[in-house]
């Protein structure tokens, strides 16, 4: 099959690119390569999938709607994989036009393009971040999400809503997945994985909010593209109990929340050095804990995340210790 993966040269799409090739499947990577963080690394993840002879990169931005336009036509994608997003719960209190501009409008040309041209499954990335101030644990899927905590959230469930209005309306099947705090090799610099372990290496002190009581729901990246992976092959069918007939949303998370003390624990071991902590208070934008109920996961595809933080922040630092030393 023919994939479109939207945000090639990020963190989720860089993986899940390179898996879809492993499979033989033919993918068209498409990414704008901003500087929303360090573009250098954006092109590492690419050189990895350059010369492939079952990947093309395309440059471009998804808000130049002629021009996306004109890659669906000329490339008939029978799948699209949308990843491309303005990241960052954060960068949305400085930076909130990013957010309607890449999030809203890019994901309404996504839509478009797959709409015109009879995409046979459209799989967006979601956020956990859209439960925002829900206090019922585990998140379900089911669960009203009204009460997002930043604009970045607010997006992520824009996108949900714009999915589901577009598979009701010219029947496209949709399937959303909210991910939860992942983490990994070649992840994004902005992340408090990335961010702890450089500052510990360089003996600087590392900002610990909500005083460390902090509680994510941390997915190791292999798990997350597992995911993606069966997902994009389960195209939504007719189901009489829902008035959206190919429309899904998952979970994918590991279901056990972990406390951030514990998370620099598990890091300072890796790293075989202690951190210097800064305990602040939770910070505008930030919820205390996430949690994942994966119970459709499992039921639909028959897989769940398992990787324990030991073994994926091992893995992790590995690749930093690696690539930091040859770059």
């Amino acid at each position: 099959m023919k994939f479109l993966v939207t945000g090639a040269a990020g963190f989720i799409g860089h993986h899940v690119s390179e898996r879809l090739i492993a499979h033989g499947e033919e993918v068209i990577g498409l990414d704008n390569l901003n500087e929303y963080y360090d573009v250098n690394l954006k092109n590492s993840r690419l050189g990895r999938l350059a010369g492939k002879p079952n990947f093309r990169f395309k440059k471009l931005d998804l808000v130049d709607k002629d021009s996306i336009g004109k890659l669906f036509r000329e490339e008939r994608f029978d799948n699209v994989i949308h990843l491309a997003a303005q990241a960052g719960v954060r960068y949305s209190l400085t930076n909130p036009y990013a957010y309607t501009s890449s999030n809203i409008e890019g994901f309404l040309t996504v839509l478009e393009g797959c709409r015109n041209h009879r995409v046979q499954h459209l799989l967006f990335a979601s956020s956990s971040s859209v439960y925002g101030a829900n206090t019922k644990i585990p998140f379900s899927v089911r669960d009203k999400v009204d009460h997002p905590m930043s604009l970045y959230a607010a997006t992520k469930r824009a996108n949900e809503l714009m999915a589901y209005t577009y598979s009701h309306t010219y029947a496209l099947p949709c399937t959303g997945l909210r991910f939860f705090t992942v983490y990994g090799p070649w992840g994004r610099p902005d992340m408090a994985l990335f961010l702890f372990t450089k500052a510990i290496i360089e003996g600087r002190p590392i900002d610990v909010f909500n005083f460390g009581r902090m509680q994510r729901d941390f997915t190791y990246i292999d798990d997350v593209v597992e995911g993606v992976v069966r997902v994009v092959r389960t195209v939504p069918k007719p189901d009489l109990a829902s008035s959206s007939t190919l429309y899904r949303l998952y979970n994918i998370g590991n279901g056990k929340p972990v406390e951030l003390t514990k998370f620099i624990e598990v890091l300072e071991g890796c790293l075989g050095k202690k951190a210097k902590k800064n305990l602040l208070p939770l910070q505008l934008g930030d919820v205390p804990v996430t949690y994942a109920d994966v119970d459709d996961l499992i039921k639909d595809v028959g897989f769940r995340p398992l990787t324990s933080i030991e073994e994926g922040i091992k893995r992790f630092t590995e690749w930093y210790m690696s690539y930091y030393r040859n770059v």
